[in-house]
């Protein structure tokens, strides 16, 4: 499974990103309970961002509430983070996770957590 991410770039104070990830597997994915966006400014730990179930249900940082939002679709693997009124303490890299269950070569369930690469978001003042 790989976790491709992008969207992200320089934006300023106010402004708006997309960012998307994309869960790709050469085999079948059975379920994916969670995909979640982390971020990690500078200096900082990695911190919960938004996440959400694929029942649909989400959970955000207080800090991004009412100006994040997080959605999944299922049928692509892939889950979106539209991000607004962005400040700059919003900068840092932002992280896709992902936690599929695969059908391994055996018929066996193979259950794992995967990190994307990271997309860099700068948002200037």
């Amino acid at each position: 499974v790989q976790l491709q991410a992008s969207g992200g770039g320089l934006v300023q104070t106010g402004g708006s990103l997309r960012l998307s990830c994309v869960a790709s597997v050469t085999g079948k994915i059975i379920n994916m309970v969670t995909m979640a966006w982390y971020r990690q400014a500078p200096g900082k730990q990695r911190e919960l961002v938004a996440s959400m179930s694929n029942g649909g249900s989400s959970d955000y940082a207080n800090s991004v509430k009412g100006r994040f939002t997080i959605s999944r679709d299922n049928a692509k693997n892939t889950v979106y983070l539209q991000m607004n009124s962005l400040k700059p303490e919003d900068t840092g890299v932002y992280y896709c996770y992902a936690d599929p269950t695969t059908l391994g070569p055996f018929g066996e369930l193979v259950a794992a957590k995967y990190w994307g690469q990271g997309t860099l978001v700068t948002v200037s003042s």
